[in-house]
């Protein structure tokens, strides 16, 4: 087992962590309408809501953020969002990515610190996953990017290329991300025992950045590694950033696809037949 540096918070920790920061956290997700395998993907119908209202929900649960904002694309999306009751931005629909429409958002709150990317296509997250991923920053001044990564289990996973996997050193800093498994497990007969010798882990695309981090990274070129993979978080990489890996014990469920989009259905319509524990 490769050691780590995590502390795990507990609720109370957590507060008393939340009362003595002296600048504000915000959770922003990017919703955009034209996605190119699921159209209209967050407005997706999952158990009578939106996909988008369920993520939203989903980040409201954390105890660490001051607030959480949409930033959207399309009008309908627009009016969709402020009917829940969020806070909602109108961004271009010629944004290059996520992050390039959130650092729009927080262009414009200047008091925010401290920015959580959260995926609008993971309608399930955990609260105690976004306070997983703010907590290094919030401990060590030298970390600017960090995100989440749990181990892989099974081998549909690990062969998976939409399924990302990171490695990453004794810091819990990241070497690399690939679709491909990694690290390539020399010794195993079978992709059984790929899954059964080494820690192959899984990334699970929740970042957190500090402002200048984040503003900073808007501006810098694409790389060749990152058009190569197609994986935007290369890109700190070959640029010189360190970003720090929270092992987490939970596992999100991503929707891109159809097929995605009933797998959480399925699992919405469990859930609200047994509900989970009180969080």
């Amino acid at each position: 087992m490769r050691p780590t540096e995590q502390k795990n918070f507990s609720k109370r920790q957590k507060l008393s962590i939340k009362n003595n920061i002296h600048f504000m956290i915000i959770g922003i997700i990017p919703a955009r309408f034209a996605s190119s395998r699921l159209m209209g993907k967050p407005l997706a119908n999952i158990g009578g809501k939106p996909m988008i209202q369920h993520t939203y929900n989903s980040a409201k649960k954390s105890k660490l953020l001051d607030k959480v904002i949409i930033a959207v694309d399309d009008e309908k999306v627009f009016q969709v969002v402020k009917g829940f009751g969020a806070e909602v931005y109108m961004t271009p629909k010629d944004c290059a990515s996520g992050s390039d429409r959130i650092a729009l958002v927080v262009e414009k709150i200047q008091e925010a610190q401290i920015i959580v990317n959260i995926q609008g296509d993971e309608p399930f997250l955990k609260g105690k996953m976004i306070d997983q991923a703010i907590e290094p920053l919030l401990f060590d001044k030298k970390v600017s990017v960090s995100t989440l990564a749990r181990r892989i289990t099974n081998v549909e996973e690990m062969k998976s290329p939409s399924v990302v996997k990171v490695v990453f050193d004794f810091y819990n800093f990241a070497m690399y991300f690939s679709r491909s498994p990694i690290p390539f497990v020399r010794d195993a007969r079978t992709n059984l025992e790929r899954v059964q010798l080494a820690e192959i882990y899984k990334h699970i695309g929740l970042y957190v950045y500090r402002r200048e981090a984040l503003l900073k990274f808007t501006t810098l070129r694409t790389t060749d590694i990152e058009q190569t993979e197609k994986l935007e978080q290369l890109r700190f990489l070959e640029h010189g950033f360190k970003m720090k890996i929270v092992v987490t014990e939970y596992d999100s469920l991503s929707v891109d696809t159809p097929k995605d989009l009933e797998i959480a259905r399925r699992f919405y319509e469990r859930q609200i037949k047994q509900p989970e524990k009180k969080k």
